[in-house]
């Protein structure tokens, strides 16, 4: 087995309302230190869909989008072994602090776990009957084969706590 691998900080902030939460980072966004930087990964873009922003590369500029909308991002594992970028093959995970996360963010209202594996950990993490709704979003991996109009079309979601 390859050598722990580690997620991010969280993007948060004070007026963050929604939390989206991820398993870990793939091969790719741990190489460029970015959340889903895979190019065919479809979370971006579902994001810059959702706000009618013109879609960008520039990394720090999709934070800055994701903060005006108050969303924060983060993922369920703290650190685990994996070979490859498959949640499959996660061996030996370590979870990260979620309600702590929760404690000191009192604002959030929802949480939307982006794929099956981020939704189960998390269930294990805070359990089934949590104080804020938490739901299981198709996954924006292009693993997952859904098309991308059905996986926006259910990520609209996220808009009602929003308003």
């Amino acid at each position: 087995m390859q050598n722990r691998i580690s997620s991010f900080s969280p993007i948060i902030d004070n007026n963050s309302k929604i939390l989206i939460l991820g398993s870990i980072p793939g091969v790719k966004s741990l190489e460029k230190q970015q959340y889903y930087a895979h190019p065919q990964n479809k979370f971006w873009k579902i994001i810059f869909e959702l706000f009618h922003e013109e879609f960008t590369e520039d990394y720090q500029e999709r934070i800055n989008i994701l903060k005006k909308s108050h969303i924060a991002l983060w993922d369920v594992i703290d650190s685990c072994e994996r070979k490859g970028s498959l949640d499959s093959e996660i061996k030996n995970e370590e979870a990260n602090q979620i309600e702590e996360l929760l404690k000191n963010h009192p604002n959030i209202q929802a949480i939307f776990c982006n794929g099956g594996k981020s939704f189960k950990n998390l269930q294990k993490i805070l359990g089934k009957n949590f104080r804020i709704p938490i739901y299981q979003m198709p996954s924006t991996s292009p693993l997952h084969t859904v098309s991308f109009e059905k996986k926006l079309d259910e990520w609209k979601r996220i808009l009602e706590f929003l308003k």
